[in-house]
């Protein structure tokens, strides 16, 4: 446990940030997996708009600092060679 006050703030700061993490990161995989279930269907429209639904969160991910820059940049560089490519 923590011994000082500072680190018992940075603890409980801490928790609160890793449950607010843990929902961003959640819904980006659900995202995920619904988008590669419409494309492995071959449902173009429903699959495009699941995508950019996707890369908006990537994007607010990002900017909070729960994915890292070059991580974002990775998937939604593979998300338009998969998805956006083919519509």
């Amino acid at each position: 446990m923590a011994n000082t006050k500072s680190a018992i703030k940075a603890a409980r700061q801490a928790l609160r940030r890793q449950e607010r993490n843990k929902t961003v990161k959640s819904r980006l995989k659900t995202l995920s997996r619904k988008l590669a279930k419409l494309t492995a269907e071959s449902k173009n429209d429903e699959a495009r708009a699941v995508a950019v639904e996707f890369i908006s969160a990537l994007d607010k991910a990002t900017k909070s600092g729960v994915v890292h820059k070059n991580a974002a940049a990775r998937h939604k560089s593979q998300l338009s060679k998969l998805v956006l490519a083919k519509a």
